[in-house]
C-alpha cells in the first residue's frame, strides 16, 4: 500500500527509524504500522489517507538492512516444514520495538491505553509479539496476513495482564506464503489466553486487499475514536 501523497519525513533519533503523521488536534490515539520482510515503512503509507486524522500514525522501519530499501526484524527461510527464523534476531527486535514504543509515546503524549500496533506479514508477527509480551505498553494489536511466533510462548504475559488487550486477525484464504492455518493457530492461542479478538478471512493471497484495509481501519476507529452523541 503505497501512498502517492507526500510522505512524512524519516525520523532517526529513536531506537527505530519512523515516519510520523501527527494527529490533528489532541490525539485520540497512536497506531504503529509495521512492514513485511524485505520491504520498508513506506509500503503501508496508503493507510495514512484512511485512518482518521485525529489519530497519530507511525510508519516504522525494522532494524536489519537486507538490501537498499529492504529491511526486516529477523531473517526467515520458508521450508517444507514451515518458516524457520533467526530467533535471536527476532527477540532483539522485539525488545528494541518495545523500547521504541515507550519513547514514541513519551514524544507524542499518547498513553499505552490509546496505542495500537499493527502490521503486514512480519509486521503483524512483531505486533502480536509486542502485544502479548508487553500488554502494559499497547492496548491492542492487528495481524494482517501474519502469525504469532511459537518462540514467544515463554515470554507471554500472564492471562490476568492480557485482559485489557484487543486483537484483530485478517488473512487471505489463498495465502501461499503464510497459509491460512496460521491465522487459525493465532485465533486458537488468543482464545486460550483469554484475549478478545476479531477474525476475518478473505478471498486473497499474501496481500492487503481493499476489503482488509477497510476492516482494519474500522477496527482502529472503533477502538480509538470516541463515539459521537
Amino acid at each position: 500500500m503505497n501512498d502517492r501523497l507526500q510522505l512524512p519525513p524519516l525520523v532517526t533519533d529513536l531506537g527505530l527509524p519512523y515516519r510520523l503523521r501527527p494527529a490533528r488536534g489532541n490525539a485520540a490515539g497512536l497506531v504503529l504500522l509495521m512492514h513485511g520482510v524485505g520491504s520498508n515503512e513506506t509500503s503501508l503509507a496508503g493507510f495514512l489517507g484512511l485512518i482518521p486524522d485525529d489519530i497519530a500514525v507511525a510508519l516504522v522501519r525494522f532494524p536489519i538492512e537486507m538490501a537498499p530499501g529492504a529491511y526486516s526484524a529477523f531473517s526467515v527461510n520458508f521450508t517444507a516444514s514451515g518458516p524457520m527464523i533467526d530467533a535471536d534476531a527476532a527477540e532483539n527486535s522485539r525488545r528494541l520495538l518495545a523500547s521504541f514504543v515507550g519513547d514514541l509515546q513519551a514524544r507524542t503524549g499518547v498513553a499505552p491505553s490509546r496505542t495500537l500496533a499493527a502490521g503486514f506479514s512480519q509486521g503483524g508477527i512483531m505486533s502480536a509479539g509486542l502485544g502479548l509480551t508487553r500488554p502494559d505498553i499497547v492496548a491492542g494489536f492487528a495481524i494482517l496476513s501474519g502469525r504469532i511466533l511459537p518462540e514467544i510462548a515463554p515470554l507471554i504475559a500472564p492471562p490476568a495482564q492480557l485482559g485489557g488487550l484487543d486483537a484483530l486477525i485478517l488473512h487471505g484464504d489463498q495465502d501461499d506464503r503464510l497459509p491460512v492455518e496460521w491465522a487459525e493457530r493465532s485465533a486458537s492461542l488468543l482464545q486460550q489466553l483469554g484475549v478478545r479478538f476479531e477474525q476475518k478471512r478473505y478471498p486473497a493471497r499474501h496481500e492487503i486487499t481493499p476489503a482488509m484495509a477497510q476492516d482494519f481501519v474500522a477496527w482502529v476507529t472503533r477502538r480509538l475514536v470516541p463515539a459521537q452523541g
